[in-house]
């Protein structure tokens, strides 16, 4: 798969737990609606191309896609499809919040040719989505699923949030059984990150919440694990969960070390090779320097070790694994030596690839870490 990703840096709201580039002020959604079209053109013009004829992927993230209107959305995907596509995506998502679903929104959707929802749900318990300062009720997230299957969706992925403070197994349990019965085909299931920058860091350092413990961590993971797994739910990777034919294609692009393009402020692009390319996360000088026909973006040339390092980082987050081929013969003795202890313990495992077991993700960026190349 090659993909193209379009990021719409606005939201309604600050949710307590984001750290991603966005901007609650809507004051420009026009210039910048203007810009993402104009940043394609350019990107086309200097013959930037998605490379995999056999399949290509379309992906609206944020930020909030559906803040804007269905009309909009085509105006941008018209755009995308005649610039980097020669059919119909194999998978075009947008990302959502439940709010913004209704009937008539979702039916606009699934008319322009979207055929994958990914909607932040977070939590079917309004506690916590209170905590986190999420726009949304429990309710609204429930009826957000019904009226996308009704709406003719039988794609679609919720992202969920464990390990928040203040929650407990019970709690988790019944998010994870309202998941399952609500008739969905893929979910991502975070633990919370607590990040400095974000509302909840910010009270963190004041003392005022904590994040959970240990071992609470470890048994919500298992919870999920065993709940998902008895529901036929496959573990493909770190955070991802989905039922046969429905893994994420885009982000398993990603993970697969394919080519992409990015689109709009904070974006990256990469060729598949050794070019990276990372937009500026910044909206005003990301406007600006479209209108002055510039993608303002900076570009970092790979090393073979930076190469390996990503291999590793990404690969080794999926089911799938490492396949052997990824590992450069120059870096092969040192991942074996750094290999050894994990392969022994059978936190990581060799068979056809080098994976780490789905009951040891949780500790998986601590083993990643170890076995990168120095």
């Amino acid at each position: 798969m090659s993909g193209l990703y379009i990021h719409i840096p606005f939201c309604k709201r600050l949710c307590a737990y984001c750290d991603f580039h966005f901007s609650v002020s809507t004051a420009r959604s026009g210039e910048m609606l203007s810009s993402l079209m104009r940043e394609m053109e350019l990107r086309a013009e200097r013959g930037e191309r998605l490379k995999n004829n056999g399949g290509r992927t379309l992906y609206f993230g944020g930020g909030t896609p559906t803040i804007y209107p269905v009309a909009d959305i085509k105006r941008l995907s018209d755009k995308a499809l005649s610039l980097f596509f020669d059919s119909v995506p194999d998978e075009w998502t947008i990302e959502a919040n439940p709010d913004d679903l209704t009937s008539e929104y979702l039916a606009q959707l699934a008319d322009i040719g979207v055929n994958r929802l990914s909607v932040g749900i977070q939590s079917f318990i309004d506690r916590d989505l209170l905590m986190m300062r999420r726009r949304h009720s429990a309710r609204q997230g429930i009826e957000a699923i019904e009226n996308a299957r009704k709406a003719g969706f039988d794609n679609i992925s919720l992202d969920l949030i464990y390990g928040l403070p203040g929650a407990d197994a019970d709690g988790w349990n019944c998010n994870l059984e309202t998941a399952v019965n609500i008739g969905v085909t893929h979910i991502a299931a975070y633990h919370l990150s607590i990040e400095h920058r974000t509302i909840l860091g910010k009270m963190a350092a004041k003392g005022q919440i904590a994040p959970v413990d240990e071992e609470e961590s470890v048994l919500q993971y298992e919870m999920l694990e065993e709940k998902l797994a008895k529901a036929g739910f496959v573990h493909y990777e770190v955070s991802n969960f989905a039922l046969q034919g429905f893994f994420s294609r885009h982000n398993s692009a990603y993970w697969e070390g394919h080519d992409y393009i990015g689109v709009g402020p904070s974006a990256h692009s990469y060729d598949g090779l050794s070019m990276r390319k990372n937009n500026a996360a910044n909206n005003p000088k990301y406007i600006e320097s479209i209108g002055r026909g510039v993608v303002p973006e900076e570009t970092e040339r790979l090393s073979e070790k930076d190469r390996y390092n990503e291999a590793l980082i990404t690969a080794l987050r999926t089911a799938r694994g490492l396949s052997p081929e990824r590992i450069p013969e120059s870096f092969a003795a040192e991942f074996r030596r750094k290999a050894e202890k994990y392969l022994a313990s059978q936190m990581l495992v060799h068979e056809e690839t080098y994976r780490i077991p789905t009951k040891h993700f949780l500790i998986s960026d601590a083993i990643i870490s170890d076995l990168i190349a120095d």
